[in-house]
């Protein structure tokens, strides 16, 4: 009787000691096999393409190209091969994103080593797994009403205005932060009102409907 094949994993990380936690979690499992690395987001397309894994798991913060774009264009590219985030955000922007972007899951690196496993196992079967966290917001968005907002500007706050004008600017995070003189963290509460306001699930979604209410750059 021929044995299972095993499940190929390439892990994009660009931590070492977490990448060595995650290899070592990942082969630990004798299911599983890693057959690639990469700690830089404009080599994972072209390392996905060529080494086609089943399972990728993939951080969102990367040097050079982002994992949410990383993930979008592997998708595309491959849409057999299931996407894992493993990441420290757990912000709506990041979460709605990376779905939006294909991953079938998404869990915190600071879950427990089972917890994280367990997320690999599921998500390399063709299941989905979240943090618990994480999943209860995501069934508490799809669970909330949607009703189409035919006028985008009276819900928003002068501030919301003015990042939503910067989103569809193409502007980062950051550097909207830093051009309205606010941190970080004030910006991502400001895109969850905004997302919230408009009933969109992510960044795109909001540029998107910003666009169309004539909100041009």
């Amino acid at each position: 009787m021929t044995e299972p094949q095993q499940i190929s994993v390439m892990i994009a990380e660009d931590h070492p000691l977490y990448l060595k936690g995650l290899r070592n979690l990942v082969t630990s499992d004798p299911d599983l096999r890693v057959i690639g690395e990469t700690d830089n987001g404009d080599t994972i397309v072209a390392a996905a393409l060529d080494l086609q894994p089943d399972l990728i798991l993939m951080d969102l913060q990367l040097p050079g190209q982002s994992g949410i774009v990383a993930t979008r264009e592997i998708m595309r590219a491959l849409p057999n091969t299931r996407i894992l985030v493993i990441t420290l955000f757990a912000d709506d922007d990041s979460v709605f994103s990376a779905l939006r972007a294909g991953a079938r899951g998404y869990i915190l690196k600071d879950a427990e080593e089972q917890e994280i496993l367990l997320a690999i196992r599921a998500v390399a079967n063709g299941d989905s797994l979240f943090s618990p966290s994480i999943a209860n917001r995501v069934l508490s968005f799809f669970a909330s009403p949607r009703p189409a907002a035919p006028d985008i500007y009276p819900t928003l706050t002068e501030r919301e205005r003015d990042i939503l004008h910067l989103l569809t600017r193409g502007k980062a995070n950051m550097q909207i932060a830093h051009e309205l003189h606010l941190s970080p963290k004030t910006i991502a509460n400001n895109l969850t009102s905004i997302y919230s306001k408009l009933q969109v699930a992510d960044r795109q979604e909001a540029i998107s409907q910003a666009r169309k209410a004539g909100m041009n750059e």
